[in-house]
């Protein structure tokens, strides 16, 4: 009996290019895209000059240029959006039409309407759209997966994932200076990593009960955000998301009929970015000890409170899938049909705090 080998993978580089390099391009996707062989580099679209400049001294090698256009113009295999959300429709069209495949960071877009759009182009022109839910790569979040696969906690009746921050004062940044209707607001910037989330987890929802409020002062879109999904799963999930919390909850509560989870603090893979880490790094992704969760019932003999290893982030692993789906034709590693409908859930929160206003 014959075996006949594997076709080789594409080893081609993929011609990659990055339009923005404020904390999502410098941090988030310029160190995994230089730390993955099958990518090359080639280029920073940013008209800001300091910024340039740290690009060029953090990846040597690249060209920097002033427009998104100058960018797209190129013709490169992978044009990564780190901009705006309000940019995005416009720049995704335009990267779409030159031949590029995209990967659009998060907020998708500013409206369902324009991310349906960015998905009914890349459909027609044939090119893998892709959305960085990068969190989907969280230690915390992959070892919430691994408990549910392997049933420790039983059927979970409520899902509480809180993401907070103290940061009282705005700053000159497009967050907190762009309003909701432009996609700004902490419900589109991190509300859309605990959505995504929840509907990974849990499956299909809808809007229960939601709150937003602008609480610092000056500011044009919400700071402070709660949401409550009932899912069709029988799952409530209870969302609290924050820049104007002195101190913070569990990143994770999780409530099922056998047992419970809980976990605080963030994973690492950011804070060790900022700090000059690289994802290739030994101990790169991995939790200390100290920051571990624990699983069990309070009180319980037969259930007692135990540490549980937090599983290893890896954000790298986006864009491997990237890689895969750009050259090996494998499934895209976030689907934009799932992000639309965590769009549609951000939308309709903005809705219903409107309508009982």
């Amino acid at each position: 009996m014959s075996t006949i080998d594997p076709p080789p993978l594409d080893q081609t580089p993929i011609r990659t290019g990055i339009i923005g390099y404020g904390l999502s391009g410098r941090i988030f996707h310029a160190p995994f895209i230089a730390a993955n062989p099958r990518f090359s580099l080639e280029v920073v679209a940013t008209s800001h000059a300091g910024r340039q400049a740290v690009a060029r001294s953090q990846h040597p090698a690249i060209d920097t240029v002033n427009t998104p256009g100058e960018l797209i113009e190129r013709g490169l295999d992978l044009v990564v959006l780190a901009s705006p959300g309000h940019a995005h429709l416009e720049q995704g069209l335009a990267a779409l039409a030159a031949g590029s495949a995209v990967v659009v960071d998060k907020p998708f877009a500013a409206s369902v309407a324009e991310a349906e759009q960015l998905i009914a182009a890349a459909e027609a022109a044939g090119r893998p759209l892709m959305v960085f839910q990068n969190r989907r790569w969280d230690g915390d979040f992959l070892t919430v997966q691994k408990l549910l696969t392997e049933g420790v906690l039983g059927t979970v009746h409520r899902f509480e994932s809180t993401f907070e921050r103290w940061s009282p004062g705005l700053r000159d940044r497009w967050q907190d200076t762009t309003t909701s209707a432009q996609g700004a607001g902490i419900t589109f910037d991190l509300g859309s990593h605990l959505i995504d989330q929840a509907l990974l987890l849990f499956g299909p929802a809808t809007i229960a009960d939601a709150e937003l409020s602008i609480l610092r002062k000056g500011g044009v879109s919400d700071d402070e955000s709660f949401i409550s999904l009932l899912h069709a799963s029988g799952t409530r999930s209870h969302l609290t998301i924050s820049r104007f919390a002195g101190q913070n909850g569990p990143r994770f509560r999780v409530l099922g009929d056998r047992s419970a989870f809980t976990i605080y603090g963030l994973d690492t893979q950011e804070p060790a970015l900022m700090a000059g880490g690289s994802p290739t790094d030994e101990r790169f992704g991995a939790a200390p000890e100290d920051t571990w969760g624990t699983v069990g019932i309070t009180g319980s003999g037969e259930f007692p409170l135990t540490k549980v290893p937090t599983e290893r982030g890896h954000y790298a692993g986006f864009y491997a899938g990237v890689a895969a789906t750009i050259r090996d034709g494998a499934a895209l590693p976030v689907d934009p049909r799932g992000a639309l409908e965590t769009l549609r859930i951000i939308e309709g929160v903005h809705g219903f705090t409107r309508e009982r206003r």
